[in-house]
This record gives C-alpha cells, sequence and structure tokens, in this order.
C-alpha cells in the first residue's frame, strides 16, 4: 500500500476530508456488537476520522496507516479530544500478520477499512485478517461517497473538466465507491470464509464552500503531483473560476459493506 499522502496533503485531509455521521459508527458497532471488551483494527486509518469516535464504543482501537503525517495528525485530534484508547501504528496491509501477533488471533472484534481498500491487495488481506477475529467479530469496508468530481451536480461535471484540463487526463476512479467495487469486495469476502456478507447504505446532504471544494481536492491529490505553494493561488482561482454559482450541494451515499466470521 503505497499512497503519498504526506506533508500538505495530510494537513488537507485531517481539515477538509469527510468525516463520517453517527448513523455509520452506529452501523458498525451494531454489526458487530462492539462493547467495551473489544479491539478494533482501523486500518489505513488516514487523520482518524473513524478511529476516533469508534474509541468511545470500544476497549481499544489501533489505528494502522502507512504515512506517519497521517498519525501524527492523527494522533493530535485525538490529544485534543481527550482520547487515550488509541495507538497509531505505522503499517500497511502488508503488516497485518504483525497486528496478529501483536493482538494474538481471536482478539479482535472489528476491522474497518474506510475509503482506503482501493490502496490494498485485499483478497490477500481478507484471508489474513479472518483468523484474527473473535466469533461474530469481521470486517467492515466503508466507501464515503463517490469523489466530489464524479457525483451527478453541475457543480461537479465542472470540476471534473478543471481538473481533466489541469491534469490532462481522465478522471474515472472511483476510489472503491462504485458498485462494482463493492461487488467485489463482497466476493472476495465470501471466498475468504466470511458469512452474512451484507451491505448498509447510508444517505446525507452537505452543503459545501468554495475553500471546502478546493481542500477536499487537495485532500486527495498525491504529494507529488499538489502544485507548489507559490502556484497552488493561481490553481485555486482556476478552479473557482470554473464552477458555476453555489451552494454547492452533495448528496452523500455511505456504504458499509461488512462480512462477520462465524
Amino acid at each position: 500500500m503505497t499512497v503519498g499522502f504526506s506533508g500538505e496533503v495530510a494537513e488537507y485531509y485531517a481539515k477538509y476530508r469527510r468525516g463520517y455521521p453517527p448513523p455509520v459508527i452506529e452501523a458498525l458497532r451494531a454489526a458487530f456488537a462492539l462493547d467495551a471488551d473489544d479491539i478494533v483494527l482501523d486500518l489505513g486509518c488516514g487523520t482518524g476520522q473513524l478511529s476516533l469516535p469508534l474509541a468511545s464504543r470500544v476497549r481499544s482501537v489501533i489505528g494502522m496507516d502507512p504515512e506517519p503525517d497521517m498519525l501524527r495528525l492523527a494522533g493530535e485530534t485525538a490529544a485534543g479530544q481527550g482520547v487515550r484508547n488509541v495507538t497509531w501504528v505505522l503499517g500497511a496491509d502488508s503488516d497485518v500478520p504483525g497486528v496478529g501477533t501483536l493482538v494474538g488471533h481471536g482478539s479482535l472484534a472489528m476491522t474497518v477499512i474506510g475509503q482506503a481498500l482501493h490502496w490494498m491487495r485485499h483478497e490477500e488481506l481478507f484471508r489474513t485478517l479472518a483468523p484474527l477475529f473473535r466469533a461474530g467479530g469481521g470486517v467492515a469496508v466503508v466507501a464515503n461517497g463517490t469523489p466530489l468530481w464524479l457525483q451527478d451536480r453541475a457543480w461537479s461535471r465542472a470540476l471534473r473538466a478543471c481538473l481533466e484540463d489541469h491534469f490532462g487526463t481522465r478522471l474515472e476512479a472511483t476510489c472503491g465507491t462504485g458498485a462494482d467495487d463493492r461487488r467485489r469486495y463482497a466476493e472476495a469476502l465470501r471466498a475468504a470464509g466470511f458469512a452474512d456478507v451484507e451491505e448498509t447504505l447510508i444517505d446525507y446532504s452537505d452543503e459545501l464552500s468554495v475553500d471546502e471544494l478546493i481542500g477536499g481536492v487537495y485532500s486527495a491529490i498525491p504529494a507529488d503531483r499538489l502544485p507548489g505553494q507559490k502556484d497552488r493561488p493561481a490553481f485555486a482561482e482556476r478552479i473557482h473560476r470554473s464552477l458555476p454559482s453555489g451552494p454547492y450541494l452533495e448528496s452523500v451515499q455511505v456504504s458499509v459493506l461488512v462480512g462477520r466470521v462465524t
């Protein structure tokens, strides 16, 4: 899992990346009957958008990510919120066997992967995770809506055209949020021996400012492609000029795909 979301990209991620509404956290709790004795692994945890709200519902959370800057910001946010039961670990999906050594087989209640599975070797990962869960535990794959530039809105289509022109490439990747992606993940969960594979959809709406739109774009650009500091104001102005007048409304559908061990 090599992403390149370090440095300033991580800062934008912490400030502008979508969080998860309370119904998503409740769906995760209910799916695995999480309680105060449980341990959860948040794989590809980013800056803690899932780790932190889950922490109040379980004994401990392991937040694992391959980017040190993501973990630094997650730790700062946790400290600011007074959250003390999250352990931040530098690592990727290839390091999951080490988690088994750390906590022991049959110890995890859930591994949650939020908007990050498309960076991982998911079939191998699911097989590796299966022995780590307690009875009734399992995997949750959370897709937090389609990217800003792939929505069925006039502002989104204008944003996409602007970004495609700037980067000279078509933007078609759904980042694991598309229906075909979710079907592939569901099939892989079943093939790895998970049962009761099911999907819950949670809808919400939001209104974005221009700054939030631009910050959201910056949070999704790998560090080596993010415009430099001196070029960024012109890039932001180009995006702003391409957009129609606001408000910039988006309808977000969160998918929570789960598979349990028996």
